[in-house]
């Protein structure tokens, strides 16, 4: 690990980050969380498993993956599932790739700009598509960016309200054909996002905290 690189802990196992990244935070652990309940896996000791809605062996796609967080713990949890996890930074998907080595995690890497290039790569069309894209609006009052300074502004901010992105993976969720959407964004705009994700064809199914989870 170089100067420029820290230590922070997400869901219980520890990953690199740089400035390159954006660094992990406790609410998007929530994500992990759902996506256990959909395939029937306790995501605390004493919770009882649910009835799956997914098999454990699903295709897994994690756009905009930064440090690989996410798709790492997903593979740690889930070992039969095929995880794809796609960035449109290249530097990202190296921290992403040396956090794989770090796990032992066999993940499937690609740089695309959201679905862009599903079609083109060698991988399964996935099942389950997972984001925390960037969504912070810069005018938001509660922003404090001195304090999201060591984080990249290609993770943080996007346009429209910070609904830009999002809106565009519904769009093209819809196009593929995806099933099953889980997205991590402020709760100030869950209602926002649930309409436009209607009229993509994707229903409201749950939400925890900032989490999401759509299905068509």
């Amino acid at each position: 690990m170089n100067a420029n690189s820290k230590n922070n802990t997400f869901y219980g196992l520890d990953f690199i980050i740089t400035r390159d990244v954006l660094t992990p935070r406790p609410e998007t652990e929530q994500l992990i969380d759902l996506v256990l309940s959909l395939t029937g896996v306790p995501y605390l000791p004493g919770v009882k498993p649910t009835t799956p809605i997914l098999p454990r062996t699903l295709n897994i796609l994690d756009v905009g993956t930064g440090s690989g967080c996410i798709a790492i713990t997903l593979k740690t949890k889930l070992p039969h599932a095929h995880i794809t996890a796609s960035d449109i930074s290249e530097k990202a998907l190296e921290i992403a790739k040396k956090n794989a080595v770090l796990h032992k995690t066999d993940i499937t890497f690609i740089i695309s700009h959201l679905l862009e290039k599903v079609k083109t790569c060698d991988i399964p069309i996935p099942d389950l598509v997972v984001a925390n894209l960037p969504y912070v609006d810069k005018s938001w009052p509660w922003v404090d960016q001195t304090a999201l300074k060591s984080d990249p502004d290609l993770a943080l901010y996007a346009d429209d309200h910070g609904l830009a992105l999002i809106k565009e993976l519904l769009e093209e969720a819809a196009t593929f054909k995806i099933h099953h959407l889980i997205l991590e964004a402020d709760p100030c705009q869950h209602q926002r996002i649930s309409e436009y994700a209607k009229k993509t064809g994707f229903s409201l199914r749950e939400t925890r905290g900032f989490i999401l989870y759509f299905s068509s």
